[in-house]
C-alpha cells in the first residue's frame, strides 16, 4: 500500500509538473506571438469539408487567390488588409467562378480579422502559436480542415518540395522584427532536436487545452 500510495503521488506530482510547463510553454509562445503579429498578415484557407475532393479543391483555391494577391502590387501588411478589404466581393466572386469551372457550387466567404494560429513551420522558420492578423477564406460551409500561410512577408511561397524559403523573405522578415527577434525564430540555431521536442510539447498543450 505504502508503495503504491509513493507511486500515485509521484504520477501525481508528474502530471501537475508537466501541466504547468504546458501553461508555461503555451504562455510564452502567446507572448511571442503577440511581438511580431503586428508586422504579419497570415492567410487562412477553410476547406468545404474533409473529402479529398474539397480539400484539394481548398488547395486550388488558395493558389489561385495568391495569384490574384500577387498581382495587385501591394507591399505591405496594410497595403494586402486595405486591397482585400475594398475588394472583398471581387475577391469572392473571383474565387466562385474559379470554383464553378472547377464543377462546385460553394460560395467563398473573405474577410480580414484577428484569428488564433497554432505554430507552423515555413522552411526553417517557425511562427509561434497566437492570435495575428489574417486573411481568412471560407469556402462553402467551412468544415474542413484549415490551410495557412503568411502573407506579408510572403513566406507563402515556399520551395514546397525543399521546404525553403526565399532569401527575400527572410531578409524581409529580419528587417521587421529586428535580428533578435528573427533569430528566435529559426530553426537551426536551435536544432532540429529542440525542435521536435517542442513541437511534440506545443501538440501535447493543444490538446489539452482543447480538451
Amino acid at each position: 500500500m505504502r508503495h503504491q500510495r509513493e507511486l500515485t503521488l509521484s504520477v501525481t506530482c508528474f502530471l501537475l509538473a508537466f501541466l504547468c510547463s504546458m501553461i508555461w510553454l503555451r504562455q510564452k509562445e502567446e507572448n511571442m506571438a503577440g511581438r511580431i503579429s503586428g508586422d504579419i498578415l497570415r492567410f487562412h484557407v477553410l476547406a468545404n469539408s474533409n473529402t479529398r475532393e474539397d480539400q484539394e479543391l481548398k488547395v486550388q483555391v488558395k493558389t489561385f487567390l495568391l495569384e490574384e494577391l500577387a498581382d495587385t502590387g501591394a507591399d505591405s501588411k496594410e497595403e494586402y488588409c486595405g486591397y482585400v478589404t475594398e475588394h472583398r466581393e471581387e475577391l469572392e466572386e473571383a474565387a466562385r467562378e474559379f470554383m464553378e469551372r472547377m464543377g462546385y457550387s460553394y460560395e467563398a466567404e473573405i474577410t480580414v480579422g484577428e484569428s488564433y494560429f497554432p505554430a507552423k513551420a515555413y522552411g526553417d522558420i517557425v511562427l509561434p502559436m497566437g492570435v495575428y492578423d489574417a486573411v481568412n477564406v471560407r469556402l462553402g460551409d467551412g468544415r474542413g480542415r484549415n490551410w495557412w500561410c503568411v502573407l506579408y512577408p510572403r513566406l507563402c511561397f515556399v520551395d514546397a518540395e525543399h521546404g525553403v524559403v526565399p532569401e527575400e523573405s527572410k531578409e524581409l522578415l529580419r528587417e521587421l522584427l529586428g535580428d533578435e527577434t528573427f533569430w528566435g525564430l529559426v530553426d537551426e540555431r536551435r536544432g532540429m532536436g529542440n525542435v521536435k521536442v517542442r513541437f511534440w510539447l506545443q501538440e501535447m498543450a493543444e490538446k489539452i487545452f482543447e480538451g
